[in-house]
């Protein structure tokens, strides 16, 4: 009973880390552990529940919620010309000498050399998992200017699927912006995927800008500048993975 006891007494109120990471105001929290929209480590949680924000596994209404401490989220706008890792042999700028150096940050997924756009950084492994595994189906949008002039027959094959050397492509949504600018939604991550569909089709890619993640996007973020998410994008991003579960299979 004693062990019990102190158990029972041990980490934080639950509705208070929910207010902390700014899921809502501590009434908005007590309401939602009551409405037993709460799980913590696959249990339906109970209002005076205490919890261990550095172990517990927090979900609500089925998305996980990061609380526990030190975890950071930056949104990058990655221009030409700088990698997508951590270091690089050959010398070459990286995306993480462009946001904070501490708490050391991991880019989520990947964008080539070339290719400029929107990237996320963080320290949270469990959603950068989510995030670039294919099952979540989270979306990525890019815009393409490409050579020469796409025509609907071309924009079809996109929409249906290219047959590529690794496999067709799963359907993606295709749009002419102009006259050779694509906007090109997809859920997978293969290597140079969009540059590779643009090429089956007959209109290599000549710049490629990635211009949203899932539900983040940011039409102000300039080349080379970063900002921290706020915490209802992280929200969204942490909804957008567990609606997602299962909904695109890896083709």
């Amino acid at each position: 009973m004693a062990d019990l006891a102190s158990t029972a007494h041990e980490g934080e109120r639950l509705q208070k880390v929910l207010a902390r990471v700014g899921v809502g105001s501590r009434r908005t929290c007590e309401a939602l552990i009551a409405n037993g929209q709460v799980t913590v480590d696959g249990e339906i949680a109970v209002l005076g529940r205490r919890v261990d924000p550095d172990t517990a596994l927090i979900e609500v209404d089925g998305a996980p919620i990061g609380v526990r401490p030190g975890l950071v989220y930056y949104l990058l706008n990655k221009p030409a010309g700088v990698v997508t890792t951590t270091a690089d042999p050959q010398g070459r700028p990286t995306v993480v000498e462009l946001v904070p150096a501490e708490p050391r940050v991991f880019p989520v997924g990947r964008l080539d050399a070339d290719t400029e756009g929107l990237l996320l950084l963080t320290n949270d492994g469990e959603l950068t998992y989510r995030l670039t595994h294919p099952s979540y189906g989270v979306e990525k949008e890019y815009v393409a200017e490409v050579q020469g002039a796409p025509k609907r027959a071309a924009l079809r094959r996109l929409r249906e699927g290219i047959e590529l050397e690794d496999g067709i492509t799963a359907p993606a949504r295709a749009t002419l912006v102009d006259d050779s600018v694509v906007r090109l939604t997809i859920h997978e991550g293969r290597n140079h995927q969009v540059r590779r569909m643009c090429e089956a089709i007959g209109h290599p890619v000549m710049r490629l800008v990635r211009t949203r993640i899932g539900p983040i996007f940011d039409r102000s973020l300039m080349p080379g500048v970063w900002r921290p998410l706020a915490v209802d994008e992280i929200r969204a991003l942490e909804v957008a993975v567990a609606s997602n579960q299962g909904a695109a299979p890896e083709g």
